[in-house]
């Protein structure tokens, strides 16, 4: 069977990838090529099965080579984070243009991941998942399958990375009334088995589903769900002054979350999300979905084992990048200040990479981390991610990724290179790149670039104002990635680092 994936680039996407390439040929349909490495998703040997086909459903004219021979279609795109006040007409245009495209193909299904909306008064967001359903459903050959979700828990999803936020940071929390707003969370495992389990079912077609898990929990209890699966007492206050407004704001301060997306979830969150029994799936697909206290529990499970295929941070609307980032790839050489670093060693190659890859997140900077903590405040303050982000896996990169307020341009281990690419809120553009190149004596250097491409006035008086922090920071961290060697007794401490 042929397979077309959309989003394949997204948090659920890239989970789903490997599932379906097990068995069958998935053509990938992503805006960006560059940015879509399956060495970095794949195993090897189902690398053959996958092919990518660029396109951008919001310009009809870029599809024109997507392959057309394909069986099933997978419709997993959404603009809910992407902060465009029209995000609702945008979400319509690009499921009506993937309907024409459809009707040009040989697809007998089209399968839609969108949200539970069994309540009345239903949030803009909600709205506008439904009203994708109903484009969808107007592709002449292709029959619609629709996977209603609520909360959706697993290692990296916004939704579990928000309460974990919540409960690891505040253990007094002052919240507003939609807290005690019903819900019926489900695994990510769990999405997993529908998604796949609907794939070419004749019982499905034409029809929508809800799915949830065993539990129907409060946000509260959710809350409070999570601190008890990592054993912490939190208290919790429920006021009713805080306007969804200033819950978004709230939400987006404390936690890793872009303004938009809070914004977003918060005003969804008015709206209890349960399962009708009357459309649930179990009368199709019977499956026994794992509780919300096992889903926690394996969520963690991945995160301690590095494991963690996927995160919500990965699309680019999880930050303030332009779509085309990767154009960035070749840092300019006009109109740009420069900050070169050069450090010599010789300890073992591998090691001084090791220190490069795993930069960023608990790591930190290697230098100064209180700075660079205060820059991350600042760009929060402005609307940019700030470092709450962190990273997908504290030791692997891979191009797309995000990283604190950078985003990972190239990652070529091999080629002992690293470049990434700011997303903070700058009067202009930057990069950081850092390589190892070799010298005539035999030993090796650490090359760590600072590019800026100002833009105006405003740009060039930034620049000269961090100037003087420049020989702080970047000359301790060149030194410090060179030298940074993990205590066996204390892991996670950084005694070199502290001391300089």
């Amino acid at each position: 069977m042929k397979i077309l994936l959309t989003g394949a680039t997204g948090y659920i996407g890239q989970r789903l990838l490997p599932l379906l390439a097990a068995d069958h040929e998935v053509v990938c349909l992503v805006r960006d090529a560059r940015r879509f490495a399956l060495t970095d998703i794949l195993p090897e040997a189902l690398q053959s099965r996958v092919s990518v086909a660029q396109g951008d459903l919001l310009k009809p004219d870029s599809l024109a080579d997507v392959p057309t021979d394909i069986d099933v279609a997978y419709y997993l795109v959404h603009s809910m984070s992407g902060g465009s006040a029209n995000f609702f007409q945008l979400e319509q245009q690009s499921a009506h243009n993937f309907t024409q495209f459809l009707d040009t193909t040989t697809a007998r299904q089209v399968i839609y991941l969108s949200g539970i909306a069994n309540d009345e008064g239903l949030s803009k967001h909600l709205r506008s998942r439904h009203a994708v359903e109903a484009v969808l459903s107007e592709a002449k050959k292709a029959r619609l399958t629709v996977l209603r979700a609520s909360i959706i828990i697993g290692s990296g999803s916004a939704s579990f990375e928000i309460i974990r936020d919540l409960v690891e940071k505040l253990p007094v929390m002052v919240t507003p009334r939609w807290l005690n707003s019903r819900c019926q969370p489900i695994g990510i495992r769990d999405i997993m088995f529908y998604l796949t389990a609907v794939l070419d079912n004749e019982a499905c077609f034409g029809r929508a589903f809800d799915v949830g898990g065993p539990d129907v929990l409060t946000y509260r209890q959710m809350l409070l769900g999570l601190a008890a699966e990592r054993g912490y007492k939190r208290w919790i206050v429920t006021v009713p002054v805080l306007t969804p407004r200033l819950s978004s704001w709230w939400l987006y301060l404390v936690t890793s979350t872009t303004f938009s997306l809070a914004q977003s979830l918060v005003e969804s969150l008015k709206n209890d999300t349960v399962c009708d029994p009357a459309r649930s799936i179990s009368q199709v697909i019977p499956h026994a979905c794992m509780s919300y206290r096992a889903a926690l529990a394996l969520a963690f499970q991945r995160i301690e084992q590095n494991e963690v295929v996927s995160s919500w941070s990965d699309a680019i609307s999880s930050g303030t990048m332009r779509q085309n980032y990767m154009d960035a790839i070749q840092i300019p050489k006009n109109g740009m200040f420069f900050d070169r670093q050069f450090r010599h060693f010789t300890r073992p190659v591998a090691e001084v990479l090791d220190n490069i890859w795993r930069i960023g997140g608990d790591r930190g900077w290697y230098k100064t981390d209180w700075l660079w903590r205060i820059r991350g405040i600042m760009d929060k303050a402005v609307g940019g991610p700030g470092l709450r982000r962190g990273r997908r896996s504290p030791s692997r990169l891979r191009a797309g990724d995000p990283l604190d307020f950078w985003r990972v341009l190239v990652a070529d281990k091999p080629g002992r290179r690293l470049l990434l690419y700011a997303e903070m809120k700058l009067p202009g553009e930057a990069w950081l790149q850092f390589r190892i190149v070799d010298q005539p004596d035999g030993t090796h250097a650490l090359e760590q670039l600072a590019a800026y491409r100002p833009r105006g006035l405003a740009g060039r008086l930034y620049w000269y104002s961090v100037l003087p922090f420049h020989g702080i920071i970047f000359k301790g961290m060149v030194k410090n990635i060179v030298e940074y060697r993990e205590s066996p007794a204390l892991p996670t401490s950084q005694p070199e680092l502290t001391k300089q």
